[in-house]
């Protein structure tokens, strides 16, 4: 970025849209529209000249789809691009396919009344934009993360409490567990970590800040390419030796005990640190009921939430580690986390699944 402005490329086979998406982002200070195409193959064209630090992309045009383009940029000239398109519906194959090619988030448009659900949603845009432009192009290779819009910032005492103690009557367990918090890139991370591990490892429960609908496809995607088992989480699911649990869309997850078995609560509840699911949320709750018996695990992501939840599993006697500014999408949740002091570890992403398999020993 020249001079700290954002240079963004519109693509999309609408007039109206690329007008109205253009008008929003050159309202704002430091972005600055260095084109708008029909389609990609003119998109390109154009990008010769001035390549743009963020592409805002159409999934359906004429002579080359959104995705082909996606999945070509990703081979060739990784570049954040922000999917706005109403294809891409939380859920479907579309949205999951242009995720797993590497968007770094996604606006849904209506299929009526574009013009006005744009004007209306320019702050979205215009904030996907800056969140697309911080990400680490070089480790684009399938990312994801959810359209962040800014909400009021509680903390996950909004949930849980501030209390550190035991449960009152805990039965003692050497059992293990692993929590893992990503956001940003946390695709890629997550599917480079779990598919590396062998079918017997301890037990884990992830929370990935994903939309609502989006982490079931996405954790029956996992399944299929791992030796564990991943599943989306359900209340009162066991967490079990080999087994990770996603935390749904929407909802956040809690580790809690049932004598000496491990559990997980599913519940509803406010955004913690504009989020739900919330890291800091699952980590707190492992720092109460796992304490020395977890093993927390920070990756690529945005923002700080899972700093104060990873610190205070530390304190409680886990092990915590942190991915390598090196191998992240976006050092923001590690960074965040290391200046705070609840990380005693940091490391690379391909190291990471070691750690996790002989967590267990």
């Amino acid at each position: 970025m020249m001079g700290g402005q954002i240079k963004v490329m519109i693509v999309d086979d609408s007039a109206v849209v690329r007008q109205v998406v253009r008008q929003a982002l050159e309202h704002e200070p430091g972005i600055r529209v260095v084109g708008a195409a029909s389609d990609p193959l003119f998109a390109m064209m154009h990008m010769q000249h001035e390549w743009p630090d963020v592409i805002v992309l159409d999934i359906e045009m004429p002579r080359m789809d959104g995705l082909t383009f996606l999945k070509k940029l990703m081979s060739e000239r990784p570049t954040p691009v922000v999917i706005c398109s109403s294809l891409a519906e939380a859920g479907t194959t579309a949205a999951m396919n242009a995720l797993a090619a590497g968007a770094a988030s996604i606006i849904t448009k209506p299929k009526m009344g574009v013009k006005q659900f744009l004007e209306d949603s320019a702050n979205d845009v215009v904030h996907a934009v800056r969140a697309a432009a911080r990400a680490n192009a070089s480790r684009l290779a399938s990312p994801v993360a959810p359209v962040l819009v800014p909400q009021p910032k509680l903390s996950a005492d909004a949930v849980i409490g501030s209390g550190l103690g035991r449960g009152a009557g805990m039965v003692s367990t050497t059992e293990r567990i692993v929590a893992i918090g990503t956001s940003t890139g946390g695709t890629q991370a997550l599917e480079a970590v779990l598919t590396r591990l062998p079918a017997v490892c301890p037990g884990m429960v992830i929370v990935q800040h994903m939309p609502e609908r989006f982490t079931a496809m996405f954790a029956e995607r996992l399944n299929g390419l791992c030796q564990v088992e991943v599943r989306e989480a359900r209340h009162g699911d066991r967490v079990i030796p080999g087994r990770a649990l996603i935390a749904p869309g929407g909802k956040h997850m809690l580790l809690t005990r049932n004598g000496a078995q491990y559990t997980v609560e599913v519940i509803d509840g406010p955004l913690v640190n504009r989020h739900r699911p919330s890291v800091d949320v699952l980590f707190r709750s492992c720092a109460k009921f796992a304490g020395r018996n977890a093993l927390g695990v920070i990756m690529t992501g945005m923002g700080d939430d899972g700093a104060r939840g990873l610190k205070e599993m530390k304190e409680a006697g886990a092990r915590t580690i942190a991915e390598d500014e090196s191998t992240c999408v976006v050092f923001g949740m590690p960074k965040e986390a290391i200046a705070l002091g609840g990380v005693s570890e940091v490391v690379p992403l391909d190291r990471i699944a070691g750690f996790i398999a002989h967590h267990g020993h």
